[in-house]
């Protein structure tokens, strides 16, 4: 496992939706200077298509077990499970997928951590597919939005910055 994946500017970045990337800023702009997170929902894999916020609940978690918990949410992210499910119920019942789990790094550039990959290759994760996108907030600004996926790189992960469609 790499300590940090970057981006790699080189690659052309994945498109999506203007109103999902201004979703996930607000949503990171909102919660800094703790991270946010979150699921996105496509209609088909690879699709980042509706964004659905989920609480942080690391800085509760570490509240009550700070030995378990050694980070709190400025640090560290852990999705409230009934949002999960609920999101989960929605896209099951819609016929769309989870094809995104976001979250922010706060006052820190979108590179995938060491928990970051920990987190998106535990056993049993529910959605292997999706794709981990980390926005970057500092000083309260969002400077870059980048997806990492799943490749057959030594990494095993490849960093691509997010960018908007064209409005119309």
């Amino acid at each position: 496992m790499s300590e940090r994946i970057f981006v790699d500017r080189e690659e052309v970045p994945v498109v999506v939706p203007a109103r999902v990337l201004v979703e996930l800023q607000e949503h990171a702009r909102e919660t800094h200077p703790e991270e946010c997170c979150g699921l996105i929902l496509g209609r088909e894999k690879g699709l980042l298509e509706r964004v659905v916020r989920c609480r942080n609940e690391m800085t509760r978690l570490h509240r009550q077990a700070p030995n378990e918990y050694a980070r709190d949410g400025r640090e560290g992210f852990h999705m409230n499970e009934a949002d999960v499910l609920q999101a989960q119920k929605f896209a099951d019942a819609e016929g769309w997928l989870v094809t995104g789990v976001y979250h922010s790094h706060a006052d820190a550039g979108p590179y995938f951590s060491t928990l970051d990959q920990e987190f998106a290759l535990q056993p049993g994760f529910p959605f292997p597919d999706a794709q981990h996108v980390v926005i970057s907030v500092l000083e309260g600004l969002v400077k870059e939005v980048a997806a990492f996926a799943r490749d057959a790189s030594p990494a095993g992960f490849r960093g691509r910055l997010l960018s908007a469609e064209a409005l119309e």
